[in-house]
């Protein structure tokens, strides 16, 4: 049914059928894209994790991205976008999984992670369902490994503002050239530090 359909029907199917879930009646624009994945570091990145990644807007560009031994994780609630994103990406790198976001944890280690380097969503956390988002946000930064992110790109600052409950240092970046215009936000995951805390051993002595 996805074939026949290409992938703006599958689309505009999708945000009928689940509105809520969707979020956007169009796919992001391409300036959306390259922003958004401009800061991510590719060299170092193993596991890319996407929710809601609808007709796979950003799947080519993140595998195209992606070393050799990097993995693409997309989870979505909808088996339309599932089936149609398992049917057309036919990368071994590439895994679609349906599922919750909120289970990121369960399905990062179900593909042989224990943590992800990035997590993008496009998830319209202010339409979801009591309860979820903040489950999302707390789950993802549970999931993210340091020096990682979390990135997220909507309409409104609901998901920077979930973000920024959990991540120490939110960045932002609105993009014009988006229907509608789209709010950027990364959130950084703190890096383990290998230097000794002076005080906490003068401390201790």
């Amino acid at each position: 049914m996805g074939q026949a359909l290409g992938p703006a029907g599958v689309f505009f199917r999708g945000f009928v059928e689940h509105p809520r879930m969707v979020g956007s009646i169009i796919p992001s624009s391409r300036w959306v894209i390259e922003r958004m994945l401009r800061p991510v570091d590719w060299d170092r990145c193993k596991l890319f994790v996407e929710y809601g990644p609808g007709v796979g807007t950003f799947c080519q560009p993140v595998l195209d991205r992606l070393p050799r031994g990097g993995e693409l994780l997309v989870i979505d609630t909808n088996p339309l976008f599932i089936d149609y994103l398992r049917s057309n990406y036919r990368d071994s790198r590439f895994h679609a999984v349906l599922g919750s976001a909120a289970d990121v944890e369960t399905h990062v280690a179900g593909i042989g992670h224990d943590g992800a380097d990035y997590v993008l969503s496009g998830l319209p956390f202010s339409t979801l369902p009591a309860g979820v988002a903040p489950a999302i946000a707390a789950a993802t930064h549970r999931v993210v490994r340091p020096g990682g992110a979390f990135l997220t790109y909507q309409f409104s600052a609901v998901a920077r503002d979930y973000t920024a409950r959990h991540f120490p240092r939110v960045e932002t970046h609105f993009v014009w050239r988006n229907v509608p215009p789209c709010l950027l936000a990364w959130g950084w995951q703190d890096e383990v530090s290998d230097t000794p805390n002076l005080a906490t051993e003068a401390e201790a002595a």
